[in-house]
């Protein structure tokens, strides 16, 4: 399936691309626009853009949307969600001390890599890492 977001991805989008691939289409293929296109290639699914199915909800991030809409149960992916809604959307009380090294590196991420495509790939390690610390710490 093609999934499609704006072009020059952050901590969320990353996210969600590194989700998507892991738990929810293993094949998705992953499409950018420019920022403000409000008309996406035909059978590709919108995310993380204003207005769509899959985007920010109540003050969580898109990656928070992509669990419930899914039916993710995950607990490390419900901890993951709460480090990305701290590092992508204005919070009044933080609680992971991790939330801003995870913005800090996407960023750093995005600014390294010739093109989206490539920050997606690179960003998807990151997400493994902490998947993979945040296990090793629940073990």
């Amino acid at each position: 399936m093609k999934w499609v977001t704006w072009e020059d991805v952050g901590v969320d989008r990353m996210a969600c691309a590194w989700l998507i691939k892991r738990h929810i289409d293993p094949k998705a293929e992953f499409l950018f626009v420019p920022a403000g296109v409000k008309a996406w290639p035909k059978g590709a699914e919108p995310f993380d853009l204003p207005g769509v199915r899959l985007t920010h909800r109540r003050g969580h991030a898109t990656f928070h949307t992509l669990l419930k809409e899914y039916e993710l149960k995950d607990p490390i992916l419900q901890r993951i969600a709460r480090i990305v809604d701290e590092a992508d959307v204005v919070q009044e009380v933080t609680v992971e001390p991790v939330a801003p090294g995870l913005d800090f590196l996407c960023r750093g991420l995005r600014l390294t890599s010739p093109d989206d495509r490539t920050a997606l790939e690179r960003g998807a390690l990151i997400y493994e890492a902490l998947y993979a610390q945040l296990a090793a710490e629940l073990a």
